[in-house]
């Protein structure tokens, strides 16, 4: 099944109030936090006011999503174990750095699906690369199993660990975030980027968005609600993209019909490369809030 993920917004698994609230936002997913965002000492607590809030939520809105703790953690298990009855549809794993961290998971998310009397494979892994080692390793977590639903990139951690300074263009991270979508689109996976965390900046937001989006990647993190509005219409194509993309794939597929390959439109080349990419943005567009671009 393929899953829209344009905008993924974080919230602490610990506060009912704003998982109430991020399920009324145009969010594609809401992930409750575990890691981050709540004090370990307060992790059972959080757990078990998590699966309280997923249960109270309507059948309907975003994806359903909590972030463990990283399986280097002593609190992951307990994250699984007390969160299923919270029926989320995807368990993001955090700093993960091989395919053995999320086969871990996998081991114990099969054993509770049985137990459920589930089929195998329902509740999806988002990994979320965020250190050297994990964008070494990306082949291999992006084949670790059919649970993956998409590899995700976490900016922050990751400039950390490899001693760079975070800047506004970005060049620290260019090379782990090619790896991320390059690998992605290797494996048939969305690329979902990192956050952005200037939360005053929504002009700086869009361009990243844009950058990004450009790059290959399909949707970004989120960790305020004001964010959203700008990143699903940097992540859904505009009429007139669509328009275009319509445009091309009809001349091209006469084309086709006739017997001729490549061709010429408004005076430019159109080959499969460019028909295939107009197909890709159709389908972005038709994946699309309410299946509408935007204007």
């Amino acid at each position: 099944m393929t899953l829209r993920l344009r905008s993924l917004l974080f919230m602490p698994a610990d506060s009912a109030r704003k998982i109430a609230k991020g399920a009324e936002l145009p969010a594609d997913a809401i992930i409750a936090d575990l890691e981050d965002a709540v004090a370990p000492s307060r992790k059972e607590e959080a757990r078990s006011l998590l699966v309280e809030s997923f249960q109270a939520l309507p059948a309907d809105g975003p994806l359903r999503c909590i972030r463990i703790n990283a399986v280097h953690s002593p609190f992951w298990p307990d994250d699984l174990l007390e969160t299923f009855a919270a029926a989320p549809q995807i368990y993001v794993v955090p700093k993960v750095e091989s395919a053995a961290d999320l086969q871990r998971v996998d081991e114990q998310l099969e054993a509770l699906e049985r137990k459920a009397g589930m089929s195998v494979g329902t509740v999806r892994l988002l990994p979320l690369v965020e250190s050297a080692a994990g964008v070494v390793n990306l082949p291999e977590i992006a084949r670790a199993g059919p649970r993956i639903a998409a590899l995700a990139f976490g900016a922050e951690d990751f400039a950390g660990d490899i001693g760079a300074q975070r800047s506004r263009d970005g060049w620290e991270i260019f090379y782990a975030r090619s790896a991320v979508v390059t690998t992605a689109a290797a494996f048939g996976l969305q690329a979902v980027d990192t956050v952005y965390t200037d939360l005053a900046d929504s002009s700086g937001l869009a361009e990243e968005c844009e950058a990004v989006q450009n790059m290959g990647f399909r949707g970004k993190l989120a960790i305020h609600p004001r964010q959203l509005d700008v990143i699903n219409r940097a992540f859904t194509p505009d009429f007139n993209e669509v328009a275009g993309a319509r445009r091309l794939i009809a001349v091209f597929e006469a084309h086709q019909r006739a017997g001729r390959g490549v061709c010429v439109l408004d005076g430019k080349m159109v080959d499969m490369p460019m028909y295939r990419a107009a197909q890709d943005l159709l389908a972005r567009a038709e994946n699309g809030s309410k299946g509408e671009c935007r204007n």
